[in-house]
C-alpha cells in the first residue's frame, strides 16, 4: 500500500485539538495570550506536535511581514564570550517565539558574504558586536532594524546600543593597582580598530595620569597569545626602567604575557602584576589565577536581544550600561621594592 505522504494542515489540527482553525493560527503564531486559554493552547500545540505538523512559513510571512528570525553577526566564534552573548540572545528569543542564526565575521574582522539569498527578505533584526561592524554592509543594507552591541552609542549605525560598562572595569582595575602602589605601567592593548578597546586606552591613561609620578607605556598585539607572547617579550627587553605592572586588553592577551614574562625568568606577580579584562575560564586555569573584570556575556545577549524586540514594536530600549566586577586573585600584589 502506498504511504500518505500528504502533509497535515491547520484544519486537521483544528480538527484535532477540538477547536476552531483561527485558534489554531493564534496559538501557532504565538499571539494567543489573552484570546484562548492556557489549557486550549496546551492542546493545540500537542496536537500540532502529535501530527507533525508545520506552518507554512512562507504564506504566513507574507501575511505578517516578519519571520521572527534574527541574524547575530559576531568576529569569532571561538571566543567564549561570543558563546555566551548567543546564549543570552536565544534564551529571550525563544521565548518571544524568534530563533537567532549565529554568524560569524570571516577573519574575525572585515566584509562578509550574505549568508542568505536575500537578507532582507530572510530576517526581522539584525544585533552586530562593533568588533563585526563592517560584515553589516552585505548582510543588512539599510533595510532592516540593528542593535549594535559595545558600540559608541553616540556614533552607532544601529537603532539602539548596548554596552558594558567597560569604563568602569579599567578604571576599577587602576584603582586596584594604584592602591598596590604601582607607577611604571605598560598597557598591552589589543591591535583591533573597535570602540570598546578604545575607551580602554582613553580610561586607563586618564585615570593613571591623575596621580603624580605614574608612567605609561602602551605596545599592541593581534588579539592571539602568540601575538602577545612576542609583543610583551619585546616591550620587557626594551632599554630603560622594567613595568611593574602590565595591563592586558583581555584574558588572551594576559595568558601570552604570562608565557613572555617567564620566558625572560621573571614571576607574576613578584616582579610583574598582570591583569586581563574578560574573565574567560582560563583567567583560573592559568598560574597564578588571573585578576581580570568579570563582564555577563549573556546578560549582553539577553539585553541585545530586548532592544531589538523593543525596536521591533516601536518602543524605547532600555538604557543603561551593563555592570561590571573586578574579580581579584593571585596576578596582582604591590611593586617588588628592589
Amino acid at each position: 500500500m502506498a504511504r500518505n505522504t500528504t502533509r497535515p494542515t491547520s484544519r486537521d489540527v483544528a480538527q484535532a485539538a477540538g477547536v476552531s482553525q483561527a485558534a489554531v493560527s493564534l496559538v501557532l503564531g504565538d499571539k494567543w495570550r489573552g484570546r484562548v486559554s492556557e489549557t486550549t493552547a496546551q492542546r493545540v500545540r500537542e496536537a500540532a506536535r502529535e501530527l507533525g505538523y508545520r506552518p507554512n512559513l512562507a504564506a504566513r510571512n507574507l501575511r505578517l511581514g516578519r519571520t521572527r528570525t534574527v541574524l547575530l553577526v559576531v568576529p569569532a566564534l571561538t571566543n567564549e564570550f561570543f558563546a555566551g552573548v548567543y546564549t543570552g540572545a536565544a534564551r529571550v528569543a525563544a521565548r518571544h517565539g524568534f530563533g537567532v542564526v549565529l554568524y560569524p565575521s570571516p577573519a574575525g574582522i572585515g566584509p562578509a558574504r550574505d549568508p542568505f539569498a536575500s537578507a532582507q527578505a530572510a530576517l526581522d533584526g539584525v544585533i552586530a558586536s562593533s568588533m563585526a561592524a563592517d560584515a553589516l554592509d552585505e548582510i543588512r543594507g539599510d533595510q532592516l532594524p540593528l542593535v549594535m552591541l559595545d558600540s559608541d552609542p553616540k556614533g552607532s549605525p544601529g537603532a539602539a546600543t548596548v554596552n558594558l560598562d567597560i569604563a568602569d572595569g579599567v578604571r576599577q582595575i587602576a584603582d586596584h593597582l594604584l592602591t598596590l602602589g604601582h607607577r611604571r605601567y605598560l598597557h598591552l592593548a589589543a591591535d583591533v580598530a573597535s570602540w570598546t578597546f578604545e575607551v580602554r586606552a582613553r580610561e586607563l591613561a586618564t585615570r593613571l595620569h591623575t596621580v603624580p609620578g605614574t608612567t605609561i607605556r602602551t605596545v599592541h598585539a593581534p588579539l592571539t597569545i602568540e601575538d602577545a607572547l612576542t609583543t610583551t617579550e619585546t616591550a620587557l627587553t626594551t632599554p630603560g626602567p622594567r613595568p611593574t605592572a602590565l595591563v592586558c586588553d583581555d584574558d588572551k592577551l594576559a595568558a601570552g604575557a604570562y608565557k613572555a614574562i617567564r620566558r625572560l625568568g621573571l614571576t607574576v606577580p613578584d616582579d610583574i602584576s598582570v591583569t586581563g579584562l574578560d574573565d574567560l575560564a582560563l583567567a583560573t586555569a592559568i598560574d597564578p589565577e588571573l585578576t581580570t573584570v568579570r563582564l555577563d556575556a549573556e546578560r549582553v545577549g539577553e539585553r541585545g536581544m530586548q532592544a531589538l524586540l523593543a525596536v521591533l514594536d516601536g518602543r524605547t530600549p532600555d538604557a543603561g550600561d551593563i555592570p561590571v566586577e573586578l574579580v581579584v586573585r593571585g596576578s596582582t600584589a604591590p611593586p617588588n621594592p628592589s
